[in-house]
């Protein structure tokens, strides 16, 4: 295979046909300001690629928001491609290979005989690395099915290419997905990087290749982390028939900034013991508002499980460090736990819940305050069941409920969301779907559930933890997962 290369800077490479040469440069009249900055010089490079119709992959996360301005200036789709870099056991900085989706595996044999790696280092790091690109896939397939490359043109974009394993793991995959013809394009790399890629990509486009090359990132103002959230944003921005609206053509190298109005809160916090009277029963909860808070966060607990979960509390501890409210309730009494129909009646647990619902929004200190639900196991099919119930309200017709007022947001934490049944595809709150590494199981059940909801959906998977989250921090990134879903949605919810 001959390789060629076009490029802003000349190098001489075997076997590489160098075109639109100019002097190397480097230092700050080279650097890009951001992303932004990078993908739409490399769109104008790329403009000529339009005839061909490609299609535009990036590589997660940072070369996806740089995709997003090539398919956009090129008015072609858009997808990315999953692949994972095999660091070396000692310095995981420096790539000995990498994977990628459909088992492909790229090793690099000169670093793996010069850092006296063995076959069992490389086993242990590609098991590793395999499970978190299985989170990645899970994550960004739910919604985003991969495109069909057989007979077309590809062009795989990243914000620039160091040792360029990933670069060649991603060709390499592209190959055994059926593309006919694949072009790498960058911003910037090492002189050495079209002879790197000179058995694995057809062309290799690079806007900056300066002789002096430490980092990808000392080539950028801003090099800022790019978070699965900002891919998942690109992408479910992105349609076959129009790719960019307008109004999104300034955030196409990032995320929607959420709106940043505040409803009507009471002037101080409130912490305390609440009662809810619901169904002729007295049912006991805890509320808690900070001050001036974005929005109110109602647990549901699953079977087994009460108002005083140790892993909800936890939980709601974390959200109301970002001005989050909470109200953890007991969905049933006492006397009705001691019926386990009653545990599993996610009829009557949704009911309950879109009654503490209606509790809440009649508060004084909670008007106006968007509301969110945080389910655990059954609990969480109860709660796109009252969600997926108050989605579908269109004036607050349903007596129990007492408002129109849709939900927020919604994450589930370990749960049963096929509990909901045919109802998921009524949700159109923002879903957020977190599930253990370890738990196989739940993992398919919410897989198939993601593809069945209604609204936007992510599924997160937590690697090494198990259905109860008891590992060692494996709650507190659950928290994390769960604040940062609530702080970008609950504000859009706003009146």
């Amino acid at each position: 295979m001959t390789l060629r290369t076009r490029e802003s800077t000349t190098n001489a490479t075997d076997g590489a046909t160098v075109a639109g040469s100019t002097s190397p440069r480097s230092g700050p009249a080279g650097r890009f300001a951001d992303r932004a900055d990078a993908g739409r010089r490399l769109a104008e490079r790329l403009l000529p690629y339009a005839a061909s119709h490609p299609i535009v992959l990036g590589l997660p996360r940072g070369g996806v928001p740089i995709a997003a301005q090539v398919a956009r200036a090129l008015d072609a789709p858009l997808d990315i491609i999953v692949v994972r870099k095999l660091g070396v056991p000692f310095q995981p900085e420096l790539a000995m290979g990498a994977i990628g989706e459909d088992e492909v595996r790229v090793l690099n044999d000169e670093v793996i005989r010069l850092a006296h790696v063995t076959p069992h280092d490389i086993s242990r790091v590609e098991a590793a690395e395999r499970e978190e690109m299985r989170r990645r896939v899970t994550r960004f397939r739910v919604h985003h099915r991969r495109r069909d490359l057989r007979g077309r043109t590809v062009l795989i974009v990243d914000d620039g290419l160091a040792t360029g394993s990933t670069a060649i793991a991603a060709c390499e995959v592209a190959r055994a997905l059926g593309a006919l013809h694949v072009v790498v394009a960058v911003p910037v790399a090492p002189p050495d990087a079209a002879a790197r890629l000179a058995q694995h990509a057809d062309e290799f486009i690079v806007l900056e290749s300066p002789s002096r090359f430490n980092a990808v990132g000392q080539f950028y103002g801003n090099f800022a982390q790019v978070t699965d959230h900002e891919v998942l944003d690109i992408l479910d921005r992105w349609t076959d028939h129009e790719p960019w609206s307008e109004e999104q053509t300034e955030t196409a190298g990032g995320p929607i900034s959420p709106s940043t109005s505040t409803p009507a809160s009471a002037s101080g916090g409130i912490d305390g013991d609440v009662v809810i009277k619901l169904d002729g029963v007295s049912l006991p909860g805890h509320l808690a508002i900070p001050a001036d808070p974005i929005g109110l966060v109602l647990f549901a607990h699953g079977s087994g499980s009460s108002r005083h979960s140790s892993r909800n509390t936890h939980v709601a501890s974390l959200l109301r460090e970002a001005s989050i409210g909470t109200l953890l309730f007991d969905l049933l009494t006492g006397e009705e736990e001691v019926d386990r129909a009653n545990v599993f009646d996610i009829e009557l647990l949704a009911r309950r819940l879109r009654g503490a619902t209606a509790w809440v929004r009649s508060r004084p200190e909670c008007v106006g305050l968007p509301i969110g639900y945080f389910g655990a196991s059954t609990g969480a099919g109860a709660a796109l069941l009252a969600a997926a119930d108050l989605g579908q309200e269109t004036g607050g017709s349903d007596s129990d409920s007492g408002s129109g007022s849709a939900i927020a947001a919604v994450v589930s934490r370990g749960g049963r969301p096929d509990l909901a049944g045919t109802h998921l595809a009524e949700v159109t709150a923002p879903t957020l779907l977190i599930v253990g590494g370890r738990d196989s199981a739940v993992i398919d059940i919410n897989c198939d559930a993601a593809t069945l909801i209604g609204g936007v959906v992510r599924v997160v998977i937590i690697p090494g933890a198990s259905h109860l989250f008891e590992e060692d921090g494996t709650l507190t990134e659950v928290a994390i997962e769960a604040r940062e879903w609530f702080e970008r949605h609950l504000p859009m919810g706003s009146p």
